[in-house]
């Protein structure tokens, strides 16, 4: 069957546009949106609208272009100053952590398959495969949803759950294709040596993507390109280079990749706020492409044999797995509380890596792929409508919600101000009250850290001067050295009701 050209835009176009209601749609109700994409995927292919897709190669494609994209995107968003006081922690669950759950998961997952289901003949070493893919945590979903609802938390424990959840990808991507070389009988050395070829990797990966990250910041702030809207292309470019020559240097591609992304976000360079709104969509778009054509490639059908083995598998791993690598790995950290080392268990959230990483044994042809690939897609949506709709209820039970944080954005004036400038926006309006000793701007009672840079009357813009005459109901946009000189001036020009933002 053919598809005309036109055909295929209304209907990839009519896709996005509801992916993007439903992500809307999951940010207000606490649902994941990758559960969302996954489940309209699954919609539309075989099992209901008939949508054929069987090629896994192009699915693996994009899995791993899609992957590169949220890994630079996610070290982009994560602030050196944040996990400073948590990268201990957070470095020994995504190394130790991930291999820890994924030994203690293989042995359940080979348990529970010879008991359930002992006619699919699963090994130990494919069961600790089926471990390995799912022995990563889901950035992505965690933080949409704690962002969506408004939760902050304590103890430095966003930056310590950041900082797994972009580093540990590698590793278990790294023991999955080890497992795959042993399974296929590719791997031939000894357990040392495979032990040493992984920590060279790893090595190699940190290495390769420091080097590419300054490389870029250096591209981005000495070529001399003649359209601006060229740099966010520029660091995407080398950010694809950077995975890739990392692989011909027989290093971890997927750490090189997150790293150059954390040395490229914590840096000075110019257009840094277009190149970040830029990634922002770029993820976001690799992300519904991504999962979409995950959802595509499942056959419902196909996941009702292995219902009562992924349930008691997902148990397993929300209750018991996941939960016993973390306390192993954070018991030298004495000062840690129970309750934070509790949630940090529950936040084991499973996303699109681990079905990437599944995607990966159907690649390479593995005994029982079909049946790794449907488990993993299975306990990911367990994960996701178990633990992705709980995260909120979990934090604030463990009393580890802080106040929300106060994050707010300008509606009338559409300029941004650099992070470096730690300084404070708002847009307040002028209420009667405020013009009672004058209507002249010199004649308002600002703070003396405060500056009037933009007003805005009907539809007309204009910069103020000290004798330029206000009228009730002029928006004002400010910009002040604290927050505390942005309430005062709340208070003074308009009622507390207000529409700002953190420059």
């Amino acid at each position: 069957m053919t598809f005309s050209i036109e055909l295929i835009l209304l209907g990839v176009s009519l896709l996005f546009l509801l992916s993007i209601v439903a992500g809307k749609a999951g940010d207000r109700f606490g649902v994941p949106a990758l559960l969302l994409f996954l489940l309209m995927g699954m919609l539309i292919g075989s099992d209901g609208l008939g949508i054929q897709f069987e090629n896994i190669a192009m699915a693996n494609n994009i899995g791993m272009v899609a992957l590169i994209i949220i890994l630079f995107s996610g070290g982009m968003d994560t602030k050196i100053k944040e996990i400073k006081p948590v990268v201990a922690q957070g470095v020994v669950l995504s190394t130790f952590g991930v291999f820890l759950t994924a030994l203690s998961t293989g042995f359940v997952v080979w348990w529970v398959f010879g008991w359930t289901l002992p006619s699919a003949g699963l090994g130990l070493v494919t069961a600790m495969l089926m471990a390995s893919t799912m022995s990563s945590t889901d950035s992505a979903s965690v933080f949409s949803i704690l962002r969506s609802r408004g939760v902050n938390l304590k103890h430095n424990l966003r930056p310590m759950l950041e900082l797994e959840s972009g580093s540990n990808d590698p590793v278990a991507f790294v023991l999955t294709a080890t497992l795959i070389d042993l399974i296929n009988q590719e791997l031939t050395m000894g357990f040392a040596a495979i032990i040493g070829i992984i920590l060279l990797q790893l090595v190699i990966g940190a290495i390769a993507g420091y080097v590419m990250g300054r490389l870029t910041v250096v591209a981005i702030n000495n070529l001399k390109v003649s359209n601006a809207s060229f740099y966010p292309f520029l660091v995407l470019t080398f950010a694809l280079l950077t995975f890739s020559a990392t692989y011909f240097l027989k290093g971890n591609g997927y750490l090189a990749v997150y790293i150059a992304g954390l040395v490229v976000g914590n840096a000075r360079f110019i257009h840094k706020r277009p190149i970040f709104n830029f990634f922002d969509g770029v993820t976001w778009i690799s992300q519904l492409l991504m999962f979409l054509t995950l959802g595509l490639l499942v056959n419902p059908h196909e996941l009702v044999p292995i219902i009562v083995p992924g349930l008691l598998i997902s148990v397993a791993l929300i209750m018991l797995t996941r939960p016993l690598s973390v306390f192993l790995c954070l018991l030298p950290f004495r000062h840690m509380p129970v309750r934070d080392k509790t949630f940090v268990s529950w936040v084991g959230l499973k996303g699109a890596v681990p079905i990437i990483f599944a995607i990966m044994t159907l690649a390479a042809d593995v005994p029982n792929a079909r049946l790794i690939f449907n488990t993993v897609f299975f306990i990911t949506l367990v994960s996701l409508v178990v633990q992705g709709t709980s995260l909120t209820r979990v934090a604030k039970w463990l009393k580890l919600a802080d106040k929300p944080v106060d994050k707010r954005t300008l509606e009338h004036f559409d300029v941004e101000f650099s992070d470096e400038m730690l300084s404070q926006t708002a847009e307040l309006v002028v209420h009667a009250e405020a013009l009672k000793n004058g209507k002249r701007l010199v004649d308002l009672s600002l703070p003396d850290t405060t500056l009037v840079v933009m007003v805005k009357r009907g539809e007309r813009y204009f910069v103020p001067k000290g004798q330029t005459l206000l009228s009730e109901g002029d928006k004002l946009l400010i910009l002040a050295d604290t927050e505390a000189a942005i309430k005062e001036t709340q208070r003074y020009l308009c009622p507390p009701k207000v529409k700002a933002g953190k420059a």
